[in-house]
C-alpha cells in the first residue's frame, strides 16, 4: 500500500494487528497504563524481519524481565538507599551477563531494577509477576503472527539478483572484447555479491519448520549459486588485472555469440600464444560457471 511517497509494508500491518490483539487480551482482566505498555512492547519487540531475530528479541525480553524482577525484589529486602540498590543491581546484571556470555542487551533488567527500587509504594512481587505476564502475552502474539502470517520471504529477490548478476557478466565480457583498452568496472559486481550474501543470511534465518525440507533444499541451492558466483567473480578479477588480452578462440567466440553477446574484437587466432591461452582459459571458466549458475537456479 502506497500513499504518495510513503510506503506501508506488510510488517507494519502485522505489527499493528499484534499490538491491537495484545491490548484486547490485556484489557479483559483489568486495564492499566503499565499493563498496556508492557503488552505493546512485547508485541512490537517480537516483530523482527526474520525468525531468528524475532526469537533473539523474545529471549531478550523474557530473560531481562525475569532476571530484573528477581534481582529487584531481592534488593528491596536490603536496608540500603535506593541509589545504592540500583547501582548494585546494575553491576550484578552486567556481571552475570558477561559471566555467562549472554549476548543480549542488559538494559531491560536494569530498567526494571530501577523501577522497583525508586517506587516506594509499589508492590514488588505483584509488579514483577504482572510485568512478566503482560510482556509474555505481547511476545506470544507478536511471535505467532510474525512467524505464521505471511512470513518474510526474499526468495524472489535472491533469484532476481542472481539473474541480474548473470546479465552483468555478459556485459562484462562484451566490454573486455569491445576493441578498446578501457577495462570494465568490477566493483559493482563485488557489491552485488556482498548484497547477495546479506540476502542469503536473511533467508537462512527465516522460519523453516513449515515445509522445512523444501526450504532447506532451497537454501542449499542458493548457497551453491553464491559459491559459483564468487568463483566466477574471481576469474573476472584476474581478467581485469591483465594489462592486455589475447584473442578469442572459435569456441569462446561461438559461445558468446550464441548467448547474445556483441563481440567487436575481430582478431582471429592463427597460432595460439601464451596470452591467448590464459585469456581463453579464464573466459571459458566464466562462461562455464555462468551456465552452472543458471542451471542451479533452474
Amino acid at each position: 500500500m502506497k500513499l504518495t511517497n510513503i510506503s506501508i509494508g506488510l510488517r507494519t500491518w502485522k505489527t499493528v494487528v499484534s499490538v491491537v490483539l495484545a491490548l484486547l487480551i490485556v484489557n479483559t482482566y483489568g486495564t492499566t497504563t503499565s499493563r498496556l505498555t508492557f503488552a505493546m512492547l512485547g508485541a512490537m519487540t517480537a516483530m523482527q524481519p526474520t525468525f531468528i531475530e524475532s526469537l533473539e528479541s523474545v529471549l531478550t525480553q523474557i530473560i531481562g524481565v525475569f532476571f530484573g524482577a528477581v534481582v529487584g525484589v531481592l534488593l528491596l529486602m536490603l536496608p540500603i538507599p535506593y541509589i545504592a540498590a540500583t547501582g548494585i543491581g546494575i553491576v550484578l546484571v552486567i556481571t552475570v551477563y558477561n559471566l555467562f556470555n549472554i549476548k543480549l542487551s542488559p538494559s531491560l533488567p536494569c530498567m526494571i531494577i530501577l523501577t522497583l527500587t525508586t517506587t516506594p509504594d509499589i508492590q514488588p512481587i505483584a509488579y514483577a509477576l504482572g510485568r512478566f505476564w503482560d510482556t509474555m502475552i505481547g511476545l506470544s502474539i507478536g511471535m505467532s503472527i510474525n512467524t505464521l502470517v505471511f512470513p518474510y520471504n526474499n526468495t524472489r529477490k535472491i533469484k532476481s539478483m542472481i539473474k541480474s548478476l548473470d546479465q552483468e557478466v555478459l556485459h562484462f565480457l562484451e566490454e573486455i572484447f569491445d576493441g578498446d583498452s578501457i577495462l570494465p568496472d568490477i566493483e559493482r559486481l563485488l557489491e552485488n555479491i556482498k548484497e547477495l550474501d546479506r540476502q542469503l543470511s536473511i533467508f537462512s534465518k527465516q522460519w523453516v519448520l513449515l515445509r522445512w525440507k523444501k526450504n532447506r533444499n532451497k537454501l542449499e541451492m542458493f548457497e551453491t549459486c553464491e559459491k559459483k558466483s564468487r568463483q566466477l567473480v574471481s576469474h573476472m578479477e584476474i581478467l581485469c588485472s591483465m594489462r592486455e588480452y589475447g584473442r578469442l578462440d572459435s569456441e569462446n567466440r561461438r559461445t558468446l555469440a550464441g548467448q547474445g553477446a556483441l563481440i567487436q574484437d575481430i582478431r582471429l587466432i592463427d597460432e595460439s600464444t601464451e596470452l591467448d591461452l590464459v585469456t581463453n582459459y579464464h573466459v571459458r571458466q566464466v562462461l562455464q560457471l555462468r551456465k552452472e549458475l543458471l542451471d542451479t537456479l533452474r
